[in-house]
């Protein structure tokens, strides 16, 4: 039985008849009951669910950074979800059922805040990752107070390390310590900005892969 909130020209929540109603983030909405589907894997539903969970493999590690670095694109969904979206309309390859995840094309953080400049990373001390860059603090919004992120994605063992908050711009690099189990493995590294008042982030750069020493 469907529940009236705020009157008879309210949202409801629960179920009247074949109608369901909620609210999600503030917002009412109201949907059809799902019609029983006689063929559940048909080609084109099993090629949709191949492709979510080929990004959502590469997204779920990442979980606590996709909240900075989408949080701009949560506008009635979630951070995730808005990466969700990107990663499959710009980072998924292949064909059904060998999806895989373009990394350079792919996106952590999403924002209009300058990124980096000519920045690397690379791993010449066992267990550690450098990465560097050039402070380019007044390119634009860009200050020598903006805060490094970055991610170390390891697509072998699906984990990730990842930095919020790290190095400022203006220091120029930040020495990343990986768990030992990830030596000899390739790791895809980014890089981005947030501001200091956290209210910005930038793009994510894709530095490439990246052999633990």
């Amino acid at each position: 039985m469907g529940k009236i909130s705020q009157g008879i020209l309210g949202g409801f929540s629960g179920k009247v008849g074949t109608v369901i109603g909620g609210s999600w983030k503030g917002i009412d909405y109201m949907r059809s009951v799902a019609a029983s589907v006689s063929n559940p894997r048909t080609p084109a539903q099993m090629d949709q669910r191949t492709r979510f969970a080929t990004a959502i493999s590469f997204l779920q590690p990442l979980t606590s950074f996709i909240r900075v670095g989408f949080k701009n694109y949560a506008v009635k969904m979630s951070a995730f979800n808005a990466a969700m979206a990107y990663t499959l309309r710009n980072a998924i390859l292949g064909d059904y059922p060998d999806y895989f995840i373009n990394y350079a094309d792919a996106l952590v953080s999403r924002g209009s805040l300058p990124g980096a400049l000519n920045a690397t990373a690379a791993s010449t001390v066992p267990g550690q990752v450098n990465f560097t860059w050039e402070d380019n603090s007044g390119d634009g919004a860009a200050l020598a107070t903006d805060q490094v992120l970055l991610v170390l994605y390891n697509p072998l063992k699906k984990q990730a390390v990842t930095v919020i908050g790290g190095s400022t711009r203006s220091a120029g690099s930040q020495v990343v310590t990986v768990p030992s189990a990830f030596a000899s493995d390739e790791l895809n590294c980014y890089i981005a900005f947030q501001n200091e008042n956290l209210s910005e982030v930038s793009n994510s750069t894709y530095l490439g892969e990246v052999v633990v020493s």
